[in-house]
């Protein structure tokens, strides 16, 4: 009788998951309804944004034990393959003969006038096959390399595509990067859907996106294919013994890996109308973008989730400076101590530095991260009641 009870309990259990899921869902769509305040919707768009990134990046990282640290390339991919469609599309003629003229190399004219030509909203699509392409390609270099020596080449190729967009300013406006003013309407037919006259398309769009990448994770784990992934991760060696190509299923995870990441870009680029070789292809957004699985666990399905949660709020805080204001209003910090002076002039820049000091706690005190960590304690408490 015990035995059936903790069967039942545990069968029970497993259908919980799936149905606060879909709960939770249901009131994600329902929110902006409620929540009419710009700034919270401005912060859970950057927080469906963060968990396309750390899903997109954990199907590489996660699942095929690739640490790659030069996502930003293909994040760039998608930003500046839809800002040059968008911004060539809405070139006059005057505007785009003075353009053709500017660009001396003919390749680039053409590159314009193609892109004069195409929907605006086909950009997306060409960031999404700039992507691929590019991961093909450094697929192909990168992936006879291992360990440590693939971290770093992934890092190189990234800084590599970040100084090439740099210096193609015909194309790409340098350094100077890419404004747009206005988007164009959404439309379907001759019907507009949306004119992005508010941040409520944007956070339908991120929803969106982001509950494509959960199920692309999801799928992929529960797939003979995750399972290979998993099998090369676990040990290369053995895996090509038993007859699994690691080379062509490692650059299968990429490429799906970085497919996934260019729409993160093109919804970043979308949203923020602004793009720079800084913003869409640093080191810095590389590194964010792994941190997000690592922090909420690497080769899970709602890892990358957890880490959004964790660092968007946390970046949030940081930029804002809220902690220091905090502590001086309140009357721990004097304002004029040396600390005070810290808090307030420096704090809001220390992002980099309180990440890695996470990042270092979060390796040091939960390996499997944040989800993992919670997951273990359940299991204990569990096996304590037992």
């Amino acid at each position: 009788m015990n035995r059936f009870s903790i069967f039942t309990n545990r069968r029970g259990a497993s259908h919980v998951a799936p149905i606060a899921f879909i709960v939770i869902v249901c009131l994600l769509f329902a929110l902006p309804g409620f929540m009419e305040s710009p700034y919270l919707r401005h912060i859970m768009i950057l927080l469906f944004l963060s968990v396309i990134m750390g899903e997109s990046w954990n199907l590489i990282g996660g699942y095929a034990g690739q640490y790659s640290v030069g996502h930003a390339a293909y994040f760039g991919a998608g930003a500046y393959g839809t800002m040059i469609v968008i911004n060539a599309s809405q070139f006059d003629a005057d505007k785009l003969l003075e353009l053709q003229d500017l660009a001396k190399d003919s390749r680039l004219s053409s590159l314009l006038l193609s892109a004069h030509n195409l929907p605006p909203w086909s950009g997306i699509i060409v960031g999404m096959i700039a992507a691929l392409i590019l991961s093909l390609i450094i697929g192909s270099i990168c992936f006879r390399l291992r360990g440590p020596y693939f971290v770093l080449a992934s890092i190189a190729v990234a800084e590599i595509v970040r100084l090439t967009v740099l210096n193609l300013a015909d194309l790409t406006q340098g350094a100077e990067g890419i404004l747009i003013s206005t988007l164009p309407p959404f439309t379907i037919g001759n019907r507009v859907i949306t004119d992005f006259s508010s941040k409520v398309p944007f956070y339908y769009i991120g929803l969106i996106l982001a509950l494509l990448t959960i199920l692309v994770t999801w799928v992929v784990q529960n797939s003979k294919l995750g399972y290979l992934f998993q099998a090369i991760r676990e040990d290369q060696d053995a895996a090509h013994s038993l007859g699994i190509s690691p080379t062509f299923y490692k650059n299968t995870a990429l490429a799906l890996s970085a497919v996934l990441t260019s729409l993160a870009g093109s919804f970043y680029a979308i949203y923020i109308k602004f793009i720079d070789p800084t913003t869409v292809l640093s080191l810095d957004l590389s590194v964010q973008i792994v941190l997000i699985s690592i922090i909420g666990g690497i080769g899970t399905i709602f890892g990358p989730v957890v880490g959004a949660l964790v660092l968007v709020p946390l970046s949030e805080v940081l930029r804002s400076n809220l902690i220091g204001e905090n502590l001086i209003s309140s009357g721990m910090v004097s304002a004029d101590s040396a600390f005070g002076t810290f808090l307030t002039e420096n704090l809001s820049h220390a992002h980099v530095l309180i990440y890695g000091i996470l990042v270092v706690v979060v390796i040091l005190f939960m390996p499997d991260g944040v989800l993992g960590f919670f997951k273990s304690m359940v299991t204990k408490k569990r096996k304590e009641a037992a």
